[in-house]
């Protein structure tokens, strides 16, 4: 694959005015590297607000380059599905020829190299980015901490899946059918189904993401569900 022409950032966020400040401001840094590196590539963010009956949609308003997918699906899978649709009518309007789908979670934080390390992989033939996240610290005892290290590898290779560090071109999203309507996994799913596909991919440490180490999940067996049982 050539470079892309553009970039769409996808954040499904469910009542997340607390965390959705960092996570934007954090993209944003993103973005400014890879328009640095890329001026060329175009770059959005697209955030799904899935029943949020907080201030989520405040924060989003007036935020520049940012654009507010709402629903009311109460589903994460249906609400990233939204955000990339919505991603790939801005695409389509405005005439670019390839899309890259970067992905991650309301509660975290991207890396500064975020965007462009996607972009030199995508770059380089990669239809599949796969990155690693850590709980930040402070949110974690020291036995879930622990417990974390002892199963997670954050090198290059890694086996995990996190719907807060995933890229994809449109190509292959569209080649499995794009997000399952799932209130949790939706992720570990479509990662499966591209493996499967046989498309290219790489499961990459450099670009880890900082993710909330909360104990109170948005969804039904999410990602706090998993820490809470950590320490267990």
């Amino acid at each position: 694959m050539t470079t892309p022409t553009a970039v769409a950032v996808v954040v499904p966020a469910r009542n997340e005015e607390a965390l959705l400040p960092a996570c934007l401001d954090a993209i944003d840094v993103a973005v400014e590297g890879l328009r640095a590196e890329h001026p060329h590539v175009e770059a959005r963010v697209f955030v799904a607000l899935d029943a949020c009956r907080d201030g989520s949609a405040a924060v989003v308003a007036g935020r520049s380059g940012v654009t507010a997918v709402e629903l009311y699906a109460g589903c994460v899978g249906i609400a990233r599905a939204a955000a990339v649709d919505a991603a790939s009518e801005w695409a389509a309007g405005s005439s670019h020829g390839s899309l890259w789908l970067a992905n991650t979670d309301a509660d975290s934080v991207v890396p500064p190299h975020w965007l462009t390390t996607q972009v030199r992989l995508a770059t380089a033939g990669f239809d599949l980015v796969v990155g690693t996240v850590r709980p930040l610290p402070a949110d974690l005892s020291p036995d879930a901490l622990a417990a974390w290290h002892e199963r997670h590898s954050t090198a290059d290779g890694h086996e995990h899946v996190h719907g807060a560090n995933l890229g994809f071109t449109t190509a292959a999203y569209a080649t499995v059918g794009g997000y399952a309507p799932l209130r949790a996994h939706e992720d570990v799913e479509i990662v499966a189904a591209m493996k499967e596909a046989g498309l290219g991919w790489i499961a990459t440490g450099a670009i880890p993401v900082t993710t909330s180490g909360r104990a109170v999940s948005r969804v039904t067996d999410g990602f706090a569900t998993y820490l809470e049982g950590l320490a267990t």
